[in-house]
């Protein structure tokens, strides 16, 4: 297979996964322009409470990215029975785990307390996450099925699913937001319940594509869901918990600056939620394209194909690197414009939000390499199967480096916001330098050297 043709899979692959990712920020983006309108207080309770949710759902998301290269290596020897059983018991990790994250966001207010936060914030916050904390069952275990589905090369539903949400979040968004259609004004409360009925539809969208759709329907993936099969949960969980660690120390180093904000003022939190907001938008690509790098590598190494994890890799990179390109171009000339975008133009406290959200964005466009390279290399990474050395990295590169180098930039050295933005590029110029190094040094010649070895049964 040529070059060419590894880039026309790749995005044949990676396209409609892109798009679902968009679809899914895009959510998170209606939220916050709707809150915005709604009050500047309310905004910054949703965006530290989504962050507060996402903290734990990324923990979650571990366990299900842990599917996608294991069905995509039992996939590519065609073996049905082990796509099952993985696949079942990534749904069995994905509900246990949701069991014990819900009564974390009932009790989130003075856990956020606990974290410096405003009293009037995090009791605010607190009612968002009472019952947006709901939604975290249904969104680990959309993740299983993303996976599933992605592995098996079906991702356009995924990307059905995610669009018919974001429609649904927009309609209840702005009927219990605001209070149309003779419905209660509800503020954060309305978001919130948007925001479980979204996942919900998700849910039951992929699910059903899952049991009926042609060529699925063999798997038959629910049947007999209530037995337990420990020897395929533990695979499951061993791949699985690197990855939520990994993925958890990168959120805890967002969701870091986003305490740091707050110490600051609400004006800086508020700009920070929403730069964060745009960022994600083109970070989505990214994780989109890193799913499609993990699919083809899972289905290069399941089939000892170094040429293929080879040449799927450089076509994911080059990929990845164009978008690089066309996101820093828009973060450096239209900055002021993207923010503006949020925030009503009535509000006073508008000027200084944008004013500091442009500055933001000036930051973020500087760590856009890095951290492109820092998911693609993840992405690859897992597709052979490798975790725990990118968690120690990822440990070191956002805990140990990022968290203090953005405290000490953004507080002792006086650079307030943009400081603790400084501080978190480095974290991520760390994590990347390292994690690609370890493909390509590591694993990538191992790879090349020698035959690849299936993954093991389970």
């Amino acid at each position: 297979m040529t070059f060419a043709e590894h880039i026309k899979r790749t995005l044949a692959l990676g396209l409609p996964l892109i798009g679902g990712q968009l679809a899914q920020v895009a959510i998170g983006l209606t939220d916050t322009v709707m809150m915005g309108w709604y009050g500047v207080e309310e905004l910054a309770a949703v965006a530290l409470g989504s962050s507060f949710f996402h903290m734990l759902l990324i923990l979650g998301m571990g366990f299900g990215l842990a599917v996608m290269p294991m069905v995509a290596s039992a996939a590519s020897n065609e073996d049905v029975r082990q796509v099952r059983r993985v696949t079942r018991m990534g749904l069995w990790i994905a509900i246990l785990f949701s069991i014990l994250a819900v009564p974390v966001f009932w009790f989130s207010g003075p856990i956020l307390l606990g974290l410096g936060q405003e009293d009037d914030l995090s009791a605010l916050a607190q009612t968002y996450l009472r019952v947006a904390g709901l939604a975290i069952g249904p969104a680990v275990l959309i993740t299983v099925l993303r996976s599933h589905l992605s592995a098996l090369e079906r991702p356009r539903v995924v990307l059905w699913a995610w669009l018919a949400g974001v429609v649904l979040n927009i309609a209840m968004n702005w009927v219990l937001i605001f209070g149309n259609l003779g419905a209660p004004e509800l503020g954060v409360l309305g978001a919130a319940i948007a925001s479980l009925g979204t996942h919900l539809l998700i849910l039951l969208v992929l699910a059903v594509y899952a049991a009926r759709a042609r060529g699925l329907a063999e798997y038959t993936l629910f049947a007999r869901l209530w037995r337990p099969d420990w020897e395929a949960f533990a695979s499951v969980f061993k791949l699985g918990w690197p990855i939520a660690l990994t993925l958890l120390s990168e959120s805890g180093l967002f969701i870091a600056t986003m305490v740091m904000m707050g110490w600051i003022d609400t004006e800086h939190l508020a700009a920070h939620g929403i730069a964060l907001q745009i960022t994600s938008v083109t970070f989505m690509v990214h994780i989109g394209l890193s799913s499609a790098a993990t699919v083809r590598a899972g289905r290069a190494w399941g089939t000892r194909d170094a040429e293929a994890l080879r040449m799927a890799a450089w076509a994911a990179l080059a990929l990845s690197g164009l978008t690089v390109a066309a996101t820093v171009a828009l973060f450096v000339s239209v900055p002021e414009e993207m923010m503006a975008l949020f925030i009503d133009p009535d509000d006073p406290l508008r000027p200084a939000i944008i004013a500091l959200g442009a500055q933001l964005l000036l930051v973020a466009a500087l760590f856009q390499l890095v951290d492109a390279a820092q998911v693609m290399a993840l992405g690859l990474l897992r597709g052979v199967q490798d975790t725990r050395v990118p968690m120690i990295y990822a440990v070191i590169s956002y805990w140990v480096i990022g968290i203090p180098c953005a405290w000490a930039l953004g507080f002792p050295a006086g650079l307030g916001g943009v400081g603790i933005w400084l501080g978190l590029t480095i974290g991520l110029v760390v994590a990347g330098v390292l994690m690609m190094t370890r493909f390509w040094r590591g694993t990538g010649r191992v790879v090349a050297a020698q035959p690849i070895t299936p993954a093991p049964r389970v």
